[in-house]
């Protein structure tokens, strides 16, 4: 027998099934699961405190394919490069002249001439060679070989005299250290010695020049005892200056790096213009800041350090360069934190990582500072001569470095495990990640190539270490400083989308969907927490700007 048909018992026209209970079943434990994933992906999903890609101006960034972003990495590579090259075929950073502690002696005819301890004590009298406004400046070296043949390891102590006078034009002699001032004021020197051979050790260092010609007279004290033992056999001296043709190649790329900066400033300024600034992206802000902070670091008073006899112009280019580099350093803190988040408050956002970055600030500064200081009221300063502070100051720049260095790493993780699946945040991560690990590692391979691994070694602001021998790490460092912020600057800026919205109608949900395509009202959603992480960035209803 035929099953019978509905009933209309409505008086309506029309008749409805009730669906079979599996069915139904079914379709709630669906719609059960459904809610459940809902309730736990508003944690996941980009929420309200997380800086929604469509609540800032799109960045160049979000329209590039694959192709784009190997065409933008070979251009920086390339440009990187080709400073390199420029710097290997630059002339050597330094000019170095040997003098003999032999050939100084008063009567060279016998060995040791009328005192046999001559090269234990001296005096040494010696002329520096000619030098000119783009020497910059000069450091005096010692090197002491002696004739011990085992293989012995040892150090001592002693101190050196220095009595320095400048040669007029007129070739008459003007004072610039005297020698009784110097006796006064002996500085502790370490001779390290492996077998027969010594560490060099620097004498004096003179951080501008006044003159083109100076007589300085050296004094060794406490030797006598060790030459007794060992026997000096020889004393080099080493008068170490800039290299003037390697200061014409740094005032011409400082300059080109200069006007390139300018103009690209000028054009990220420009392309801008025509949106608010609180519907920037935050790395859009920061360039805004960085970008005049490059134009300092490549110092438009740099050839002022040529033009004045002073110290001031050479303080304040170090002061600058530190500035700009602990500005980056904040920059990555920044963005990394700010990426999570949009409320940026003051206290809260930017005066922890202040009191994690002014140390390190404070250190630069100190290390440009400290020393020129000391060393204007005597040319032979050392940090020996002020050992407990020194070592306080070395154990502080450690915390500091370290303290930055895990604060960074951590802020690295979270946004890792927080922003790696969401669209546009994945690719703001990897462009970062990629360029601060390239700039990290070559800037630590040339830090240590130029001072090795005991940066904050006595006298470390006057050490010239023998290993910079050429133009390549100059230009290694200061390129690719300026082709990060250059690569920023075109990936970061915008691509030429308008902002979907008036402003009137920004926090209006009423007006969230007008002039929505069909694709963004799609993937759009009323719930800004509850947003799938496999959506792509639409214009939905912004109540909030960068």
């Amino acid at each position: 027998m035929a099953a019978k048909p509905p009933q209309d018992t409505s008086g309506l026209g029309y008749s409805y099934v009730t669906p079979g209970g599996m069915f139904l079943r079914l379709r709630n434990s669906l719609s059960q699961f459904s809610d459940l994933f809902s309730e736990f992906n508003k944690y996941i999903a980009p929420a309200y405190h997380h800086d929604r890609c469509e609540r800032s101006v799109h960045m160049r960034l979000y329209s590039m394919n694959k192709r784009e972003f190997v065409v933008v990495f070979l251009a920086f590579f390339a440009c990187f490069g080709l400073g390199i090259f420029i710097g290997l075929a630059g002339p050597p950073i330094t000019v170095t002249t040997m003098v003999t502690g032999t050939s100084l002696m008063p009567n060279s005819s016998g060995s040791g001439g009328t005192n046999p301890d001559y090269l234990a004590n001296g005096p040494f009298v010696m002329r520096t060679p000619l030098m000119t406004t783009y020497s910059q400046q000069l450091w005096l070296i010692a090197r002491i070989d002696t004739d011990n043949t085992d293989d012995e390891i040892f150090d001592k102590s002693f101190h050196v005299s220095v009595g320095i006078d400048g040669l007029t034009t007129e070739h008459k002699p003007v004072t610039v250290l005297s020698a009784d001032h110097a006796s006064s004021k002996n500085r502790t020197r370490h001779l390290s010695c492996v077998s027969n051979s010594c560490e060099e050790f620097i004498v004096l260092h003179l951080g501008f020049l006044d003159y083109a010609h100076y007589i300085i007279t050296v004094r060794f004290y406490g030797l006598e005892g060790f030459h007794h033992r060992y026997t000096i056999n020889s004393v080099q001296f080493y008068f170490k200056t800039y290299n003037p043709a390697f200061t014409q190649i740094e005032i011409w790329f400082r300059f080109i790096f200069l006007l390139f900066t300018f103009i690209v400033t000028c054009w990220f300024a420009h392309t801008l213009r025509k949106y608010p600034i609180y519907d920037w992206s935050i790395e859009q802000k920061w360039l805004s800041v960085l970008l005049p902070l490059l134009l300092l670091y490549n110092n438009p008073a740099f050839p002022l350090i040529f033009l004045i006899n002073s110290w001031i112009p050479g303080m304040l280019d170090a002061i600058l360069q530190a500035s700009f580099l602990c500005a980056l350093l904040l920059f990555w803190l920044c963005i990394y934190h700010g990426l999570r988040q949009n409320e940026r408050k003051l206290l809260t956002f930017y005066v922890p990582k202040l009191i994690v970055i002014m140390p390190i600030w404070l250190c630069a500064v100190v290390l440009a500072t400290w020393e020129k200081c000391n060393e204007m009221k005597d040319p032979t300063y050392s940090h020996f001569v002020d050992t407990g502070n020194y070592n306080g100051f070395k154990l502080f720049f450690y915390i500091s470095g370290a303290m930055y260095l895990l604060y960074l790493l951590l802020l690295i993780l979270r946004a890792y495990s927080e922003l790696r699946s969401m669209p546009y945040f994945d690719m703001r991560l990897k462009f970062l990640t990629l360029l601060m690990l390239f700039v990290l590692a070559i800037s630590l391979t040339v830090t240590m190539c130029r001072f090795g691994f005991g940066i904050l070694e006595d006298n470390f602001v006057a050490r010239l270490n023998t290993t910079y021998k050429s133009s390549a790490q100059f230009m290694c460092f200061y390129g690719l400083l300026n082709f990060y912020l250059y690569t920023m600057a075109y990936v970061y800026s915008p691509n030429g989308r308008p902002l979907h919205e008036a402003t009137i109608t920004k926090d209006n949900p009423a007006f969230s969907m007008i002039n929505d395509s069909d694709e963004e009202v799609v993937y759009g959603s009323d719930e800004e927490s509850r947003r799938p992480l496999n959506s792509s960035c639409g214009k939905g209803n912004d109540y909030d700007s960068d």
